[in-house]
């Protein structure tokens, strides 16, 4: 009897614990001419992700970028380029952290990277659908996963349901661009 009390209140903590841990993970606000919308980092599951994303947003890198990227359906993706296409300087790629088991589902922030695995950098997307094709696979990796909107999914399906243009290199570039004018650390 005393050792199932026990236990009941073990479990009962664990739960506890992993929900408040939850509730502890930083939260970044991204204002846009579209909108502004809040993310949640799981510096748990993506540490060097969350850490060079906040890295990144402690310096005012994403100030006056843009989304370069938007394809309907899919992704939109951000935080390399000006309004005027120009990059922005980033600095050193980090280690891919894909096998985190977070998944590309929709609503989910991830590390934007070429066909090199270890490239990410800057850049970052939202996913617009489930997207677990990205997710890793035994024969090659994935996109690292480190958080999720919790607030204003209304602005990211709008930016995401945006006409877009070709422009040299870029072939989703939204017609209308959609600037970054701030990011911050909520907590």
């Amino acid at each position: 009897m005393i050792i199932i009390r026990i236990s009941a209140l073990v479990a009962a903590l664990l739960v506890f614990a992993g929900t408040a841990h939850a509730a502890d993970y930083p939260q970044v606000r991204i204002e846009t001419t579209a909108g502004a919308f809040t993310v949640r980092l799981d510096d748990e599951r993506a540490p060097l992700s969350v850490a060079n994303f906040l890295q990144y947003v402690e310096a005012g890198f994403y100030t006056d970028t843009i989304f370069h990227r938007v394809v309907t359906g899919f992704v939109i993706q951000g935080g390399g380029f000006n309004a005027n296409l120009e990059p922005s300087e980033a600095r050193p790629p980090i280690p891919n952290e894909s096998g985190n088991g977070l998944t590309n589902r929709r609503m989910t922030i991830a590390m934007a990277r070429t066909g090199e695995p270890h490239s990410a950098d800057s850049q970052f997307y939202i996913n617009l659908a489930d997207n677990t094709g990205l997710d890793p696979k035994a024969t090659r990796w994935g996109y690292a996963v480190f958080g999720e909107v919790i607030s204003g999914q209304e602005v990211i399906d709008d930016i995401g349901n945006r006409a877009t243009s070709p422009e040299g290199a870029f072939q989703n570039l939204p017609a209308a661009p959609v600037i970054i004018e701030q990011v911050t650390i909520e907590k």
